[in-house]
């Protein structure tokens, strides 16, 4: 017999994806690059989210300027807020800097809120 128990691999459902996906905005939010008084969400650099069906978050962001002063510690200020979320799996953030990052990014609240309309 196998000592090995099966673990389950049913798709997370929609439902819960919709919360995590809400809890993730709500975590990514609460991250700020400290030059610009605007969070990482709404600055555009989360580039993509993905949430496997155990509860994994891989995410590629990217910073203003490949220079920033915090490249080295941003990533884990990331990992830090996603990991508050209860029942989050393994988190991992690479930084990516393709395609480079611009204002065009931006969401229109970042946008009034620098003033750049």
């Amino acid at each position: 017999m196998d000592d090995a128990t099966p673990v389950s691999t049913a798709p997370i459902s929609q439902h819960e994806l919709d919360v995590i996906t809400d809890q993730l905005i709500e975590q990514l939010k609460t991250v700020f690059d400290p030059e610009i008084p605007v969070d990482i969400y709404e600055l555009g650099l989360i580039y993509k989210v993905d949430v496997s069906d155990t509860k994994d978050v891989a995410i590629d962001m990217t910073l203003t300027a490949p220079g920033c002063p915090v490249a080295g510690e941003m990533p884990g200020w990331v990992e830090d807020a996603v990991r508050q979320i209860p029942g989050i799996g393994q988190v991992k953030v690479d930084l990516v800097f393709d395609p480079p990052w611009d204002p065009s990014r931006m969401s229109d609240e970042a946008k009034l809120q620098l003033n750049m309309f």
